[in-house]
């Protein structure tokens, strides 16, 4: 409890705003520089995918095309006739991947988190403990064992195969076992005795408190699976399930053509940053909530 006699700070202001106004702009310019350090790639990335071959290799960091033109875009889409990268296949499969792995990482983590926070059964420690361990393994690791896995059961080169070991996520678990720690008992104490049972509480009382965790976990799980190359590069062989991760990789290391085809290659991992970029910029905030929610106990 605070005294009468401890200082109170009410200075609310961010901490750039409490220093002389030289010190303001030198602290803001450094800010500035260092945020355009981080985007110049991102600017070559998008300036040379308006570029043609030749401008791209002989001008390679130059932000802004002599000649721009979309020819990169229409033989992504298909409508480029000769040259044409499958790109609406990997993108395709990309999305139907990322969905389903979002929606079940979501759904397992929640119940699994919040049966590691409030249910009491036995070995509950070990198998929090297991899952610190969990996490701490490198996932090149698993990459041999995983096929094996995959082979031995029949689900090699399938959709099965692709989406089911990735539905399982410790660091999600986790998050969402710490977030529901933080909620006060007398809530679900209240339910227990409106006549509400385990299942009950947690989907319609605890899940919908849960806001913030759940759209860190979406967020997290979207970016893991939509990024996800090395589960992908031992779980299929066919071109027919390559996804943007696989497909760039195949089509950057000049499986699909000749010649250095820069802008081409830009082009498409533009494209496929954009979805991951546009997610996080909308729900940023509720992230950043989210993932500090679960470090203050009630």
């Amino acid at each position: 409890m605070r005294t009468t006699d401890e200082p109170v700070s009410t200075d609310e202001r961010p901490v750039l705003a409490r220093f002389p106004r030289p010190a303001r702009i030198a602290g803001y310019t450094l800010l500035l520089g260092f945020a355009l350090l981080y985007a110049l790639p991102f600017l070559v990335q998008l300036a040379t995918s308006f570029k043609t071959d030749p401008e791209a290799a002989s001008h390679p960091l130059s932000l802004w095309p002599a000649a721009p033109t979309t020819a990169v875009f229409d033989k992504l889409t298909g409508s480029g006739g000769a040259g044409s990268v499958p790109f609406m296949r990997w993108l395709g499969n990309s999305t139907l991947v990322t969905v389903v792995v979002t929606l079940g990482r979501v759904l397992f983590d929640s119940a699994a988190g919040y049966a590691l926070a409030r249910l009491r059964f036995r070995g509950r420690a070990v198998l929090t403990a297991f899952l610190i361990a969990v996490m701490a393994v490198p996932p090149v690791v698993l990459l041999i064992p995983k096929f094996l896995v995959l082979n031995t059961l029949g689900i090699f080169d399938t959709y099965t195969g692709m989406i089911v070991p990735l539905l399982f996520d410790a660091a999600g678990i986790f998050i969402m076992k710490q977030f529901f720690e933080s909620i006060p008992r007398e809530v679900e104490e209240a339910a227990r005795i409106d006549g509400a049972g385990v299942g009950r509480i947690f989907w319609y009382v605890v899940l919908p408190m849960s806001r913030p965790a759940l759209i860190t976990v979406t967020l997290l799980s979207f970016q893991g699976s939509w990024n996800e190359f090395t589960h992908f590069l031992v779980s299929t062989q066919s071109s027919d399930y390559e996804t943007l991760t696989t497909g760039l990789a195949r089509f950057v290391s000049g499986g699909l053509g000749a010649g250095t085809q820069y802008p081409l290659k830009l082009g498409a991992a533009l494209l496929s940053t954009i979805p991951v970029a546009v997610l996080f910029f909308c729900f940023q905030r509720y992230f950043i909530r989210g993932a500090n929610a679960g470090s203050v106990k009630e």
